[in-house]
């Protein structure tokens, strides 16, 4: 595990006085990153009246405003034997590489590891004399044995939550937990919430972000998911309260965007969640129940969903719907098919839930789950249970990813209660067939519209003729009732399923 240690409050003052420090022993403001190039500390720039835009740095104003630097620069400046590095390092301005001005780089040592760097602008010749150096030096000293003891507390906080999610119901639980509240101390008492990443890009299980990158974060570790000795990345946030979900959601939002290549689409979806429980994370629409490219009109105020006609209330073919194929299939059982039994594209922008050869293969771009904030630590694996089942469920629904709240999943919350290994339902498993997956994904239309024909059908962008033809072939391959309150319960229940 990379350097995984938080900064608290108290550390960070300490750091503080100690970059404040090495900056009054050089005449020049400096700045504390870690070896990751993450920033921790910076000292003030020292002027009267207005900044002198001359003064800046380019590299050095993105560190402080991102807290952290490109990896191209981190590269560049590593090229100059920093890391092995005993003594101050002079670095020359280089333009062409977007440095304007010339550094002096103090390596921060512990037991000769290098764990951070402090970096000043230097100008001036000669600039600071030896004596001075050696002096601040000593303070990079002082840095690197507060950086060394941060480091061993981050990795117990990583092996301490590790053991938590991975122990089982019962006294294994109780005595992790125990353990991560004597790591954490008072902070362990405060309100949290708990965040899942899934999957996570590298299978090695020490391979995770320091949690200075991730905003809010008191401890993270990586966590088996699923078969194929695959990751999963937990975050532990601390929160103001347990009304105010934003801090997880930052937190969320700032992993995606690292994983992904560039936070602007997880940042820009993930919403400054104070809402109450119901919400989903992924949309603040409050018409929103549909994926891209679901019509106006099915999100139009008076489309909220309620108690929907039942099936019955379809007009009959024959006294029954007449048996037929939902594709371009023969008609068979008796009845022909309606004319237009051609669909037009899709407008709902979901994807039929087939099974898992005709899906798309999971996996490929991770999601976030967030779990219902908790004060304390006592329910940290059921929240982390709820994160899990909100990252399925973001998974196998692209209208809840990026980011999915527990409490904005719908039916998944009791969906993703059950196994992933346990079998579909016998009744429904024919439809679930890749040759069938156009039915399938018209019943759960349907079933999503409470039975109303007529917004199904706009949205599948069919005829109501159509409908009712593709229905009654539904209830033959499975011999449910779609009039049948259970029956519909049922088949919508195991069609949700189907995508996860």
């Amino acid at each position: 595990m990379r350097e995984n240690a938080r900064v608290t409050s108290d550390s960070t003052g300490d750091y503080q006085e100690l970059v404040d420090e090495i900056s009054e022993l050089l005449g020049a403001p400096a700045t504390l990153e870690n070896r990751d190039f993450e920033l921790i500390a910076f000292g003030a720039y020292d002027g009267e009246g207005d900044l002198d835009p001359s003064a800046l740095d380019p590299v050095r104003t993105r560190s402080i405003l991102t807290r952290r630097s490109t990896a191209a620069i981190r590269t560049w400046f590593e090229g100059f034997g920093i890391t092995r590095a005993a003594g101050p390092v002079r670095i020359p301005p280089t333009p062409e590489a977007g440095v304007y001005r010339g550094r002096i780089c103090l390596p921060v040592r512990h037991r000769a590891v290098v764990l951070g760097y402090v970096w000043l602008l230097d100008d001036d010749d000669p600039g600071p004399d030896e004596t001075r150096l050696a002096a601040a030096m000593g303070v990079a000293a002082r840095i690197g044995a507060l950086l060394a003891d941060e480091a061993q507390a981050g990795a117990d906080l990583t092996r301490e939550l590790r053991a938590v999610l991975t122990a089982e119901r019962g006294w294994q639980r109780d005595m992790a937990v125990a353990a991560l509240r004597t790591a954490l101390g008072p902070r362990g008492d405060g309100p949290h919430a708990v965040v899942c990443v899934a999957p996570w890009p590298s299978a090695d299980p020490d391979d995770a972000p320091s949690a200075r990158t991730v905003p809010h974060a008191t401890a993270l570790c990586t966590v088996p998911w699923g078969a194929a000795e695959e990751q999963c990345l937990a975050v532990l946030v601390r929160l103001r309260s347990t009304d105010v979900r934003t801090p997880a959601a930052t937190a969320a939002a700032r992993v995606l965007g690292d994983v992904r290549g560039g936070g602007a689409s997880a940042a820009s979806q993930a919403p400054g969640n104070t809402r109450g429980p119901g919400a989903s994370v992924a949309s603040q629409a409050p018409g929103n129940r549909r994926g891209p490219g679901t019509t106006a009109a099915a999100q139009a105020p008076g489309n909220t969903r309620g108690p929907g006609a039942s099936a019955a209330s379809r007009p009959p073919a024959n006294g029954r719907i007449a048996g037929a194929g939902g594709t371009s299939q023969p008609a068979s059982a008796g009845g022909t098919p309606p004319a237009n039994t051609t669909s037009r594209p899709p407008t709902d922008g979901r994807t039929p839930p087939a099974s898992s050869a005709s899906r798309p293969p999971r996996g490929t771009t991770p999601v976030a789950g967030i779990g219902t904030p908790r004060i304390g630590l006592t329910d940290l694996g059921t929240a982390w249970q709820e994160a899990t089942a909100a990252c399925r469920a973001a998974l196998a629904e692209p209208r809840f990813a990026p980011v999915a709240d527990w409490s904005g999943i719908g039916p998944y919350r009791l969906l993703t209660s059950l196994s992933p290994e346990s079998p579909h339902d016998p009744a429904v498993a024919p439809l679930l067939s890749p040759a069938h997956h156009e039915l399938a994904r018209t019943a759960e239309v349907y079933l999503d519209c409470a039975g109303q024909a007529g917004r199904a059908a706009a949205e599948l962008g069919i005829h109501r003729q159509t409908l009712y033809y593709r229905l009654s072939r539904v209830e033959q391959l499975t011999g449910l009732d779609l009039d049948d309150g259970e029956d519909r319960l049922l088949l919508h229940m195991a069609l949700k399923r189907a995508r996860l």
